[in-house]
This record gives structure tokens, C-alpha cells and sequence, in this order.
């Protein structure tokens, strides 16, 4: 069902859920205070966006930025362009939000390459719009960044004190990204990210390679020379609503508590689900004919945050059972069938 708001298409929850007279779930009366707090969530369609919208739309009151992607969530959907003139105000006007969750982001490397102003159009530019508003409607912002802002060449593990370095347009319009939000609304918390799970098309993290290549039983290549904090899609929710509960501000790593090659991790996703684990097949990045520089160490230290929150940042081990577990349940399936057709 499409509801016209304000010049805005808002879709309610879809079946199943638990409808008011005013077409919001209903939560259980322990659950209220949360509830009733309404989190505008951009990019709903991205595997971050969607996976997080669907964890938690039972605790609070979701309203997911969409261009069209979806349909029939159990959160309620606004259709909206970000980089419409005038876009943003409008969409703050029309939801009322208490906070921002801003997901959306143009992720695919080869693309940024391809058109820089795009990608600093997106993932510098409206990012800046949104602090803006944030900050004149004194709304809370957390705003998703990567861990790809250094350049991997330091002997040890980066903590947000040190100094970025970024070595494509991607990464360079996501630090632009972060300064800017910072800089136009201090409050707002900024959250370096690297993530996997189940996406609306199957194709867009890590895992679902690893994943969609061995249950082919066909080869694939693992980098034994990029070392990254992974963080299950899932544990990433809950951190980040974490950090909003506590009401945090500035600069944090919301990675995994473990730094593994990826190679490794491709090996760990094969024994997870009864794969072949020889399948992946060593391999240097410099030696992968990729078109975009990948950083060789990635290992970013989440104490930081870990501690402000007041425990720990999940490791990798449980997130690949989370995976596998998801998996078995028909997550993936289900969460295809929110996709328009």
C-alpha cells in the first residue's frame, strides 16, 4: 500500500506485521520509549541499509530511504532522490525523524573511478547537506564511512588518531565525506565500517562471493595480502543503535575485534558451510589485475568505541555462524522477496 505524504510516497509495513489505526507497528509497552523514537534510514535497499532495517524494526520506528528498489517491507519506506535539489529538507519536513541513519553511499570502486564528480556528489556532497540539516533540527547523525580512508601502509593497527591517507576516488570522497559531516555538525558520530552478509541481490558482499562461488564448487582467489576487521552485518546493527542509545559523538572504528587475510576469511566461509576450503586459492592483490589500488593492511582498532559502549565488539568467528545460520533459515530468500519486480 503506497501512501502520498507531502509530495513524498511512503509505503507502510507489509504483511504480517502488527498494524495501528495509524499504520505503525505496535510495540510491546517495554518496548515503547525506543519505539516511538523515529530513525530515518537512507540507502533501505543497500546490504547495510536493508539488514539493519530488518533487525531492528521491531525496537524502533524505521522509515527507509528508497528509490524503487523495494516493496512490502515490515518497515515503512519513503521513495525519495537524495541529489534532487531541495531533496533532503523536504524529506526531514515530510518524516520528522529523531535521527538519521545515513547508509547510502555510491560503493563500487570502478564506478567512483570512472566519474569522480558523482562520487563526490554522493558520498561527500550529501553527506554535508544532511549534517546540515541534522544540525539545524538538532536531530542525532550517524553517519557510515569506511575503513578503507588509509592508505595500509603501517606496520600495526590504525586507531582514529591516525592520519588518513586514501588511495582511490572511493576512498577519498568517503574521507571527504567524514570531514565534512564533522565539520559542519561535531556532534554527529562517524563510523569507519567493514561489513559482510546477505544482500537484496545476493552479489554484493565478501561472503556471498566466497559463498555463491563454492556452493558451485568452482575456484576462487583469495587475497593473502589484505588484511581487514570484518564485522557481520547483523553485529554492526546492534552496535550502531548502541551507539545511538549512549549518544555518542565523533570519530570510531565499528569493526571486528579480529584482523584475518581474506584469504583466511574465504577459507573460514567454505569450512562454515561444509564447502571445500581448497577452493580458495591463495593470491596476491598487485597479481589480481584489479583496475583500483586496494590497501594491503586494514586492521583498525575498535577500542575506542568498544570501550565507550562498555563491551565488546563482536569478532568475525560468530559473524560467519550468523552467516551460516541466516542461511539455513531462508534469510537471503526472504529477504529477495522485498525486492520490486
Amino acid at each position: 500500500m503506497i501512501l502520498q505524504m507531502a509530495g513524498w510516497k511512503a509505503n507502510v509495513p507489509g504483511a504480517g506485521a502488527s498494524i495501528s489505526p495509524l499504520g505503525n507497528l505496535v510495540p510491546s509497552p517495554r518496548n515503547l520509549a525506543a519505539f516511538m523514537k523515529r530513525i530515518l534510514v537512507t540507502g533501505a535497499s543497500g546490504l547495510l541499509g536493508l539488514n539493519l532495517c530488518l533487525k531492528k524494526h521491531q525496537n524502533y520506528t524505521l522509515i527507509g530511504v528508497d528509490r524503487g528498489k523495494l516493496r512490502a517491507t515490515p518497515f515503512e519506506l519513503v521513495r525519495a532522490d537524495l541529489t534532487e535539489p531541495g531533496a533532503i529538507p523536504r524529506l526531514i519536513e515530510s518524516v520528522q525523524p529523531d535521527a538519521i541513519i545515513h547508509t547510502a553511499a555510491n560503493a563500487i570502486l570502478d564506478a567512483c573511478e570512472a566519474d569522480p564528480q558523482n562520487a563526490y556528489l554522493i558520498n561527500a556532497q550529501i553527506p554535508a547537506e544532511i549534517a546540515a540539516a541534522c544540525e539545524k533540527h538538532s536531530l542525532q547523525l550517524l553517519h557510515i564511512s569506511t575503513d578503507a580512508v588509509f592508505d595500509g601502509t603501517k606496520d600495526g593497527i590504525y586507531s582514529e588518531d591516525d592520519l588518513p591517507n586514501p588511495l582511490g576516488i572511493y576512498a577519498k570522497s568517503k574521507l571527504a565525506g567524514e570531514n565534512n559531516v564533522l565539520a559542519v555538525y561535531p556532534a554527529a558520530i562517524v563510523a569507519r565500517v567493514v561489513f559482510f552478509g546477505w544482500s537484496l541481490s545476493g552479489t554484493r558482499s565478501l561472503s556471498e562471493f566466497f559463498f555463491n562461488k563454492l556452493s558451485r564448487n568452482e575456484p576462487c582467489n583469495g587475497f593473502t595480502d589484505v588484511i581487514f576487521c570484518p564485522l557481520f552485518v547483523g553485529d554492526l546493527a546492534e552496535t550502531l543503535f548502541l551507539m545511538l542509545e549512549k549518544n555518542l559523538g565523533g570519530l570510531y572504528h565499528a569493526t571486528g575485534a579480529e584482523a584475518l587475510s581474506k584469504y583466511d576469511f574465504g577459507r573460514r566461509i567454505a569450512l562454515q558451510f561444509g564447502f571445500d576450503p581448497d577452493l580458495v586459492i591463495p593470491r596476491l592483490v598487485e597479481d589480481s589485475g584489479l583496475k583500483t589500488s586496494r590497501s594491503h593492511n586494514l586492521s583498525l582498532s575498535n577500542h575506542r568505541l568498544s570501550t565507550d559502549l562498555g563491551q565488546e565488539i563482536p569478532g568475525v568467528s560468530t559473524g560467519i555462524q550468523h552467516f551460516h545460520a541466516q542461511a539455513l533459515e531462508g534469510y537471503p530468500q526472504k529477504m529477495r522477496s522485498y525486492q520490486q519486480g
